[in-house]
């Protein structure tokens, strides 16, 4: 959870600089979610992957993931 909290925090960073728009992170970000939820690996590994897709699913719901001006 530090590394997910310390990428958003990048993310923002660049948004805030011109670096990426806000529909590229949002992009970033489901890109991610979509690696975890087809992840494979055993019982416990699978929920691990589902769980950290929720919760960056999560932040693009919550719009934390790009400063709405």
């Amino acid at each position: 959870m530090a590394a997910l909290s310390i990428c958003e925090s990048l993310l923002l960073a660049m948004n805030d600089r011109g670096i990426l728009e806000g529909t590229e992170i949002v992009g970033v970000l489901r890109d991610a979610a979509a690696t975890h939820e087809t992840a494979a690996g055993d019982g416990g590994e699978r929920e691990a992957h589902l769980a950290v897709a929720a919760l960056i699913n999560r932040i693009i719901s919550g719009g934390n993931s790009v400063r709405r001006k």
